[in-house]
């Protein structure tokens, strides 16, 4: 059973920077594997953020792109975000997720496995 949980969320102002990390449990990486992070603000779907796969390359959203960042530690067993110069848009739930990288990519109602997730409250 694949388990995942979030922690490092919390409150920040802009262009401040928070680290996220997700701790995965029961999860075989397999050469077509993924963890990701999704976000969902309040009235907003769940969207993609950044997905890494099992040899380490990173894939990051548009909003991302330049400063988020996605890694992975294969010993500590996490999946850590970056997120720096962060924008009150960045407010949001900030999701863990596992599935093979196609479900990922496809967007959140193809994911199957899902953390609690992690409050992120940017201010101005």
């Amino acid at each position: 059973q694949v388990q995942l949980m979030e922690s490092g969320g919390g409150s920040v102002q802009a262009g401040g920077s928070l680290r996220l990390s997700c701790v995965v449990s029961g999860y075989t990486w397999r050469s077509c594997s993924c963890v990701g992070w999704f976000r969902q603000a309040p009235g907003q779907e769940r969207e993609g953020v950044a997905t890494i796969d099992s040899d380490g390359n990173p894939s990051y959203a548009d909003s991302a792109k330049g400063r988020f960042t996605i890694s992975k530690d294969n010993a500590e067993n996490t999946v850590d975000l970056q997120l720096s110069s962060l924008k009150p848009e960045d407010t949001a739930m900030y999701y863990c997720a596992a599935d093979l990288c196609w479900r990922l990519v496809q967007g959140a109602e193809e994911v199957r496995d899902w953390g609690q997730g992690t409050q992120v409250t940017v201010s101005s």
